[in-house]
């Protein structure tokens, strides 16, 4: 019967790693698992070979040894990773990288020094008890250390949950933690008596598949999640008197013991032990058992149900933590459950476009399909009472069958209203009562009244985010548009230009083919503005290639077609974006001859000092020295009557996105000097 019964637990084990490897399991810390699994699988495996063939038993120890000194880091790390946010090495505490970093050396002491090092057996083949040297009494010391660590983890794990991720992790954990419980168990027998009794491990083989049955459960019927942090598990001094009485039951069961002989019918009671603890913790860590708990402990100990200010700051805590939106509804939904012993919740908000309350969130449901009208009967209880609706006693029949299925199969219980000003902004519908028992009084109607104020003030600031981040957007797409309206306003100040030399100059052969070259090009410069709609191009979106400034000035000055404008210079090739360049070649030199009302020249000269730059002058107005120093470059500030006062920004914005710098010398009636500095052309490698 041993035999068979570790051999079923080597066969499920090994099953269970197949299956999870192969099925590449998205849920947490798979791989850690699945190699911990098949290593428990594997040190079951050497000590049935070694219990069968006692006359090999320092040959299969040997590797016993080694794979237990493998077993203990994994066990490790699955806690470690398991269901935590963040599982990488920089959240793991220095001690717990020195144990990983060491269980190489452990696993390389066991396997390649001899087993005779660690243990002597006189007579193994009746007595199947292995007596530890110095040396192993310092190796299971330091196994029985990983195991222990693992279990702390594993409980700080599950403290740190919230009610509905501790529903997906919950007989996972308990699987892994009762498994590592019992080798603990096995294993400090070595610590405490310097022995190990083999004729248990039977024992291990069973709490080995319980725990497999337990994690194999959890993770095709309740998946796995990220657990964050929570509020302290309720009512802890019921959990330790319960913990306490079944340590008195071990106690006195261990007194008993005594006068049993054989080994076989001490490896019942301690597989009866294991699973009597087992139970004890399921138990325990029910939903409806504590909410059994809490309730009898306030009705018997305490004058009022709820300490207000613990459950306000609880509350307020939860959802100012939330960092998106869907995390703020989802945690107003589970706090509403959590506080009020509820297992499904879900939480509709008011859609003024539509008239109706729609589903937003949910706790423990799924594929919510229903929305409710402002003049169904449920929302008019809601509004006329504007107190809470106790479903279970037909204050608000639903009038339309969609409705009053949605209820039966949540087990509706209440309907929380989320006043605002004089409206209902939205409403938490509250179901499957877990105490049955529970009778619900004022104390909880006005909790839950208090609570949905505090809901109803969060929603509003999520609204007036949501609105705030509208308006942004809006006034971005204003922003765009007024950088286009002033392209366009360039573009039509050159046609303007051609139009009036048109009239003194239409007659000329080589005006007209001017002119048709520049209305050509303002047509290309529109097409492309209008198929972009960039404004501001930072550098990494820039079509840099090698650009003749003299060429590109000039063809830009002859979209301006200016009597008074006069290009001089040399040819200077620097590494620029054509099209963008041209925008503050243009803007420049009509803001020059705006400046100067076309009466006196406008020079524009290219060259090369340090770096290439281009050179606009002008005998014009001038710039005030106070809106020179200070306000120049900002947007939407111009000294012109007519100006938008975004060129100069824009071109500011485009040349530095260049690497380049733009300088500027005026001087009120004596006019403006603006120089614009390129980087210099990077010779080609």
């Amino acid at each position: 019967m041993t035999t068979a019964l570790s051999i079923t637990a080597i066969s499920v084990a090994l099953i269970f790693t197949f299956y999870f490897t192969s099925r590449k399991e998205r849920a947490s810390s798979p791989f850690p698992l699945t190699i911990a699994v098949f290593l428990a699988a594997s040190l079951e495996l050497f000590d049935l070979m070694a219990i069968c063939n006692p006359d090999q038993l320092y040959f299969w120890k040997k590797y016993s040894l080694t794979t237990e000194a493998l077993l203990a880091p994994s066990w490790l790390w699955y806690s470690l990773t398991y269901a935590r946010q963040q599982s990488d090495l920089q959240t793991i505490s220095s001690s717990q990288r020195i144990l990983l970093a060491a269980s190489p050396i452990i696993s390389a002491v066991a396997l390649f020094f001899p087993a005779s090092l660690f243990f002597y057996s006189p007579d193994f083949v009746t007595e199947k008890i292995i007596f530890l040297s110095n040396a192993g009494f310092c190796f299971y010391l330091l196994i029985l250390a990983y195991f222990v660590i693992s279990l702390i983890n594993m409980e700080v794990t599950f403290i740190r949950t919230t009610q509905i991720s501790r529903w997906k992790v919950k007989f996972e954990l308990l699987g892994a933690g009762a498994f590592l419980a019992m080798l603990v168990i096995y294993d400090s027998q070595g610590v405490l008596f310097r022995t190990i009794n083999m004729q248990l491990f039977p024992t291990r083989s069973a709490a080995l598949l319980v725990a497999l049955a337990m994690i194999t459960y959890s993770r095709l019927k309740r998946g796995s999640d990220k657990v964050c942090l929570s509020q302290q598990m309720a009512r802890g001094s019921a959990v330790l008197l319960a913990i306490g009485l079944y340590v008195i039951g071990i106690g006195i069961t261990g007194e008993g013991m005594k006068y049993l002989g054989g080994g076989f019918q001490r490896s019942i009671i301690y597989t009866a032990i294991f699973l009597a603890g087992l139970g004890l913790f399921i138990i325990l860590l029910s939903e409806t058992v504590k909410r059994r708990v809490t309730v009898f402990i306030h009705k018997n100990f305490y004058h009022h149900k709820y300490d207000y200010q613990t459950q306000w700051l609880q509350f307020t805590a939860r959802i100012s933590s939330s960092q998106t939106s869907e995390e703020l509804l989802r945690s107003i939904v589970s706090e509403f459950c959590e506080t009020f012993g509820m297992g499904t919740g879900a939480l509709f908000i008011l859609n003024q476009e539509r008239d109706s309350y729609q589903f937003r969130s949910a706790v423990a449901l799924e594929d919510i399909a229903v929305e409710f009208h402002i003049n169904d009967r449920s929302i008019e209880a809601l509004v006329g009472k504007r107190w809470i609706v106790d479903v279970r006693g037909n204050d608000a029949v639903p009038d339309k069958a969609c409705h009053r299925a949605f209820f039966k199969e949540t087990s509706a219980c209440f309907i929380v209203p989320l006043f605002m000003n004089e409206g209902v902004d939205g409403f938490i519908v509250l179901g499957r009562q877990l105490n049955t028992n529970e009778i619900y009084s004022y104390e909880d109607f006005d909790l839950m009244r208090t609570l949905a104020k505090q809901a109803s003030s969060a929603l509003m600031n999520l609204r007036l985010s949501d609105q705030l981040a509208c308006s942004r957007e809006l006034a971005a797409i204003g922003k765009v548009s007024t950088f286009v309206l002033h392209d366009l306003k360039n573009l039509v100040s050159t046609v303007s230009l051609l139009l009036e030399n048109a009239q003194e100059h239409i007659t000329v052969p080589a005006f007209q083919s001017d002119l048709l070259m520049s209305l050509g090009n303002t047509l290309i410069k529109m097409r492309a503005l209008i198929s972009r709609l960039k404004h501001l191009p930072e550098k990494n979106s820039l079509q840099l290639a090698p650009v003749d400034l003299l060429q590109m000035a000039h063809e830009t000055a002859a979209m301006v077609n200016a009597r008074t404008l006069e290009v001089t210079g040399t040819t200077v090739i620097a590494e620029a974006d054509w099209e963008e360049l041209q925008k503050v070649a243009l803007n420049l030199m009509l803001n020059a001859i705006e400046a100067t009302e076309g009466n006196t020249p406008v020079m524009v000269e290219v060259g090369e000092n340090e770096s290439p730059f281009i050179r606009v002058t002008d005998e014009g107005c001038g710039i005030p020295e106070m809106f020179l120093k200070h306000i120049l470059f900002t947007p939407f500030n111009s000294t012109k009557k007519t100006g938008l006062g975004i060129g100069l920004y824009q071109s500011k914005q485009i040349v530095e996105a260049h690497g380049g710098t733009i300088e500027v010398v005026s001087a009120v009636d004596h006019g403006s000097e603006f120089t614009v500095w390129l980087p210099k052309m990077q010779p080609a490698i």
